[in-house]
């Protein structure tokens, strides 16, 4: 489907539009709204936090005058934010034409597949789990803890996968396939929505996303970085913008503000590698909009 033809696009149904960084999704979702109405949501898990707008290249004041928008910029920083909370807070929302855009492929998937209820990992278990793994041939004894259940369906070769695997089973006596297998239905399902995955020439994509970068720096990112910087905790979830940890090692003496614009251009590009990754092992059902033909 091409970029500029908005006739294929059912008005009568909800639309949800994924794709990588950079590729035109927000854009999209506006002259969507623009033509057929609807309230669009933000996907994107790092567009919700208040402390950044230019740095995740949010909507601007001028495009949110043209259409309403939700979910952005409504997180403080203090706080913590989870996809459930993300899936709560949509749910809100439903009573209406929902024009949902982002490149947060879990928060789309849960969204379209259900997302399992999981208990939290007590502060003493993570613990137990972090030292189990750092000992020698500790991933191969949490491995053999697991459930079989468990154990046949997961990556046993992913550290991470399998401690919270552990962790859950761990706390809870009760496997993490068996906490999945609970899954309630989606939120949106497949018959109440369109579904566009945007994709492009990674050529095409690299160029927009360095120009773009180049655009936020000049619009205020560093000086967004500088607001932040006396609050910089990397393990906070609002640390983890893209581009952030550059502007702090810029603003720290580190790195030279050339480096640092270099660094986050390749992080960014990582990031959208990553992305597609996951849309085309999870969304392959979704429709294709080519974001370089318009």
């Amino acid at each position: 489907m091409r970029a500029h033809d908005l006739s294929q696009i059912d008005a009568s149904r909800h639309l949800l539009i994924a794709g990588p960084t950079a590729s035109g999704k927000s854009a999209l979702a506006l002259a969507v709204a623009r033509a057929q109405g609807g309230l669009i949501v933000n996907a994107d898990a790092l567009q919700v936090w208040s402390c950044w707008r230019v740095l995740t290249a949010r909507p601007t004041a001028a495009d949110e005058a043209q259409a309403p928008h939700a979910l952005y910029g409504h997180v403080d920083p203090d706080r913590g934010y989870s996809v459930g909370d993300w899936l709560r807070d949509i749910g809100t929302l439903q009573d209406q034409r929902l024009i949902v855009v982002g490149g947060t492929g879990l928060y789309l998937t849960a969204l379209t597949r259900g997302l399992a209820y999981v208990p939290p990992t007590p502060t003493e278990i993570r613990a137990e789990g972090d030292a189990r793994l750092a000992d020698s041939g500790g991933l191969a004894r949490m491995v053999a803890d697991l459930d079989p259940r468990t154990r046949d369906r997961i990556d046993i070769q992913n550290p991470a996968r399998v401690q919270r695997a552990w962790e859950v089973y761990r706390a809870t006596g009760r496997g993490l396939s068996d906490w999945q297998a609970d899954t309630p239905p989606p939120l949106i399902g497949q018959a109440h929505s369109q579904r566009l995955l945007v994709t492009a020439d990674r050529d095409w994509l690299a160029d927009r996303i360095e120009r773009r970068f180049r655009t936020m720096m000049a619009e205020g990112a560093l000086e967004e970085a500088r607001a932040m910087h006396p609050r910089w905790d990397p393990a906070r979830q609002w640390a983890r913008a893209i581009g952030a940890p550059e502007l702090m090692a810029c603003l720290d003496g580190t790195l030279d503000l050339r480096a640092a614009i270099d660094r986050a251009i390749i992080s960014t590009r990582q990031y959208a590698k990553s992305q597609r990754i996951w849309f085309r092992g999870r969304m392959q059902e979704w429709q294709p909009w080519r974001a370089d033909e318009n």
